[in-house]
C-alpha cells in the first residue's frame, strides 16, 4: 500500500514540460506504420508531444513517425496518437513522443525555450503577436 501512494504522490509532483502554441501552424508530416504518409499541421508543440490539425483522425494509440522542420534541423521522433477532437477544419489530436533521441529533444528544448522567450519579450514590451518571425523552416515537406 505504501508503494501506491508513494507513486502517486510522485506523480502529482512532477512538472508538466513548457509548450508553446505556435502562431502560425507549421507543416509536418506523419509516416504510419503501413508507409502512407499523412499530411497535418503542428499548433502546440513541447517535449513531451504536441497538437496538431488533421483532415481526418487517426485511431487512438496509432504508433507514428513524426517529421518536425525545426530551425534548420529536422526531427523525426515515433509518437503515440492520442484522443481526436472535432474543430472547425477537421480534427485536432493530440499526441505524445514514444521515441525521441538526446539529440531531437535538445533541438526540441532549444526551440521551446526560443520561443518561450520570444513570447516573454513580446509580452513585457507591449509588442503584437506578429512581431518576430517563426523559426521553423515552413518549407512544404
Amino acid at each position: 500500500m505504501t508503494y501506491s501512494s508513494e507513486r502517486f504522490s510522485q506523480r502529482r509532483l512532477s512538472t508538466r514540460a513548457p509548450r508553446v502554441s505556435l502562431r502560425e501552424s507549421v507543416p509536418v508530416s506523419l509516416q504510419l506504420e503501413n508507409g502512407r504518409q499523412v499530411p497535418a499541421k503542428l499548433h502546440k508543440l513541447s517535449v513531451t508531444g504536441g497538437l496538431l490539425e488533421l483532415a481526418a483522425y487517426l485511431e487512438e494509440r496509432a504508433r507514428v513517425g513524426v517529421t518536425l522542420p525545426i530551425g534548420s534541423s529536422i526531427v523525426q521522433p515515433k509518437a503515440e496518437m492520442l484522443f481526436p477532437m472535432w474543430s472547425a477544419q477537421g480534427y485536432l489530436q493530440p499526441f505524445r513522443f514514444s521515441g525521441l533521441w538526446p539529440e531531437e529533444r535538445q533541438i526540441l528544448e532549444a526551440e521551446i525555450t526560443e520561443l518561450l522567450k520570444q513570447t516573454v519579450a513580446r509580452s513585457t514590451a507591449g509588442l503584437g503577436p506578429n512581431s518576430r518571425s517563426l523559426r521553423f523552416n515552413l518549407k512544404e515537406l
